[in-house]
């Protein structure tokens, strides 16, 4: 099903590049335009969609978390304690600061519930050591179970040209970064390289997706020769007692493509839906992925009745909200303008629940109020002294 949605409060603040983390029934949005207008830990809101009316609430964060800028492109997976579990933790690495400047940091996020059944967000800078990745943005991370440990692959992205090649008139110039496998133990902190034969050209923008102690990526694209490559390319991950070994395969899959979307619909189900077949061609069909211990099956599944500004809109962008849904935003074109908002947005589903129902606030069922919108993330929830206050205390 696509549904547009009303854009209401804060929704000003979406722009592309967002990310969308779910616990639960409780999906954040990370990535706000701008910086926040107060030096306190935010840039993070609850994302509420109630009866197609989509907004956006400030959050809470605890005493002890650290600043969280608002990232744009970072590498965001989840993390659970045991493999098909529940999400306790999101991993959250790179991405692009308001300033244009790209993170180099691995922030670890959890939600924390006090004891009358509220919710903070807690959020932890991790240090790393060994062959740390450098700052870069339009990677991925996936976590990874092999013999009882976990383990969390990262792989592509781009980043600015080096300092020592950077000059007046390229300073903004990015490059892929080398096409080196990292795989970081949380636990410890370390990281290691792999310089995988198979994989020669960098790569942006792409897909991954886990299942075991595999990691599959798709599409992406590789600003060195400017190409979308059709593969499928296989990362299996053996932790043993001794070092680490890495390997991969390639699947000639004959897709495509870059900055698609993809959802999970079931433990080994997933959907991929939006991004590019080129730089002038949005790419307007979903496939299917079905993965098993061994094989990988794609298949191009009905896609949705797409409307006329999805269709004729040059971009679009968006994130996963988990549970088979896809929340993504166009353009408003000059004659929709709005003062409001410059995107449309649409949620996208595929899973068999209702994605209105995925979302509530930890305020009562009562509506807040919204005659005065405050700009950016002005309007707080503070968290001092083990006591939370009403965001109209």
């Amino acid at each position: 099903t696509l549904q547009i949605v009303t854009p209401g409060s804060n929704t000003s603040l979406i722009q592309p590049g967002f990310s969308l983390l779910h616990f639960g029934s409780h999906v954040f949005y990370l990535g706000q335009k701008g910086w926040p207008k107060r030096s306190c830990p935010t840039g993070v809101f609850l994302l509420d969609l109630k009866n197609n009316d989509l907004k956006l609430r400030p959050t809470t964060f605890t005493n002890d978390s650290c600043y969280l800028p608002p990232l744009r492109h970072p590498a965001v997976c989840s993390f659970s304690a045991s493999q098909g579990g529940e999400i306790t933790q999101y991993l959250i690495h790179g991405g692009k600061t308001p300033n244009n400047e790209i993170s180099h940091k691995l922030y670890v996020m959890t939600m924390v519930f006090t004891v009358n059944k509220r919710f903070s967000l807690c959020c932890t800078e991790k240090d790393l050591a060994g062959d740390v990745p450098e700052a870069r943005y339009g990677h991925s991370m996936n976590v990874v179970f092999s013999r009882g440990k976990t383990a969390v692959v990262m792989f592509g992205g781009r980043s600015y040209l080096p300092l020592n090649q950077r000059t007046t008139e390229n300073w903004n110039n990015v490059i892929d970064c080398e096409p080196l496998v990292y795989l970081i133990d949380l636990q410890f902190g370390c990281s290691t390289s792999f310089n995988l034969r198979e994989l020669q050209d960098g790569l942006s923008f792409h897909v991954s997706l886990a299942r075991n102690d595999t990691v599959y990526i798709f599409g992406g694209h590789s600003l060195g020769n400017n190409f979308r490559p059709p593969n499928v390319y296989k990362i299996k991950v053996d932790l043993p007692l001794g070092s680490p070994a890495v390997s991969c395969t390639v699947i000639n899959s004959k897709l495509s493509f870059s900055s698609s979307i993809v959802t999970q619909t079931s433990p080994d189900e997933f959907v991929i839906v939006g991004g590019y077949e080129s730089d002038s061609q949005k790419r307007l069909i979903c496939n299917g992925v079905f993965l098993d211990d061994e094989t990988i099956d794609i298949q191009e599944i009905e896609t949705p009745d797409w409307t006329g500004e999805i269709k004729h809109s040059k971009t679009w962008f968006g994130a996963d909200m988990g549970k088979g849904a896809v929340l993504f935003g166009i353009p408003v074109d000059n004659k929709h303008q709005s003062t409001d908002c410059s995107f449309f947005f649409y949620v996208l589903n595929f899973g068999d629940n209702d994605p209105a129902l995925q979302t509530c606030s930890q305020q009562s069922t009562e509506e807040q109020e919204d005659s005065m919108p405050l700009e950016d993330s002005e309007e707080f929830t503070f968290n001092r002294d083990g006591n939370i206050f009403d965001e109209d205390t």
